[in-house]
């Protein structure tokens, strides 16, 4: 009997593999779909801390690539020559840091599947136009796959991609099912990556301005990266230090959701943000900023208390659901029946081994 075929392998390119939302979505994609892909992982940068979320039984291979800044023609060509030696089921990069892949794929004749998930601070306001046309000429052979409304039209009308993919991320709605804690002192959490574009020095700013002497509250700002050091300086500027709390890099985000009462945002920039969802499966009310498709994630109601990009309209929605605790329990209540109708996880996981396997495109 001749021995079964190998399952395919995808061969996934980021530019950090550094914790990060579209690191956690990965990973939790390709745990929940086993051994039935095999993987190759590049990280561009060398950081690979994401690798930890992976299941112990992958098959997984880490392949060595030479990788010259400003040799565009010379990395194309040491690309095209590992797709070559590794004849991937198909090519999968991430974000803008893995463009020169791209033609790569095409020199070498692999599938190319192509997913963006946003913008680092040099565009999150504005299209950078070398930019726009890099993505008009060396995405339009490839699936590209966007995790909101708002990409998929960007994607779509302004760098005018023919195969634009909307897959919204999902969440685990069970892990997430445990009933907030309900604090005598409400406690405000966010969960994100400490970056520059999570402006969480805004929230900073919020909640002081929120929790005044005479409304106690606590902030937790659960996650790790580069602004982490800046953040915990400024907590300590503005009288915060006994209040705020960074905990760092949390594994398993669904304990910590339970000691919420209210989930905070403060972002210059999102799409489709897992920390929303993850707050809505949990039960919670949110007080975000207005970016991406934020409020077509939340429930109605809860949509009402977005803000504009600044931390005395943040602090004000800090405030109103501090105030209330039956406004927060109707909230998280509406959030949670929304996060069930629209969020499962398992559309999600339906949708990328559809579009990792090639019968969805």
């Amino acid at each position: 009997m001749p021995p079964a075929p190998l399952p395919p392998l995808l061969l996934s390119v980021f530019p950090t593999f550094a914790m990060g939302g579209a690191q956690m979505r990965f990973t939790t994609v390709i745990n929940h779909l086993g051994d039935r892909f095999r993987h190759a992982i590049i990280a561009m940068d060398g950081q690979d801390a994401a690798v930890a979320r992976l299941a112990p039984g992958l098959s997984l291979i880490r392949p060595e690539v030479e990788m010259r800044k400003g040799d565009l023609a010379g990395n194309v060509r040491r690309y095209a020559r590992l797709l070559r030696q590794l004849r991937p089921h198909a090519l999968v990069t991430h974000n803008w840091g893995s463009i020169e892949w791209a033609p790569a794929a095409r020199l070498a004749g692999i599938r190319h599947i192509h997913c963006e998930d946003g913008f680092g601070p040099d565009e999150h306001d504005r299209q950078l136009p070398r930019r726009v046309w890099t993505r008009r000429l060396l995405l339009r052979r490839a699936t590209v796959v966007v995790p909101s409304r708002s990409l998929h039209a960007l994607a779509t009308g302004i760098w005018k991609l023919p195969r634009v993919r909307f897959i919204p991320n999902g969440v685990d709605l069970a892990a997430f099912a445990a009933p907030p804690a309900h604090n005598a002192i409400p406690v405000v959490g966010a969960m994100t990556a400490l970056r520059p574009e999570k402006n969480l020095g805004r929230l900073l700013r919020a909640f002081q301005l929120a929790a005044a002497a005479s409304r106690p509250a606590r902030l937790v700002i659960a996650g790790d990266g580069p602004s982490r050091p800046a953040l915990e300086a400024l907590a300590g500027e503005l009288g915060l230090a006994e209040r705020v709390s960074f905990p760092g890099y949390i594994a398993h985000p669904h304990t910590l959701y339970p000691g919420f009462d209210i989930v905070a945002l403060s972002s210059d920039t999102e799409q489709m943000p897992l920390t929303v969802l993850e707050g809505m499966a949990a039960g919670l009310p949110i007080a975000a900023t207005d970016v991406g498709d934020i409020r077509t994630m939340l429930a109605p109601e809860n949509a009402a208390l977005l803000t504009r990009l600044s931390p005395t309209a943040l602090a004000e929605a800090l405030a109103t659901l501090l105030d209330d605790p039956a406004l927060r329990a109707r909230l998280g209540a509406a959030n949670r029946a929304r996060a069930e109708q629209e969020f499962d996880q398992a559309a999600m996981f339906a949708a990328y081994e559809a579009l990792f396997r090639g019968t969805q495109a």
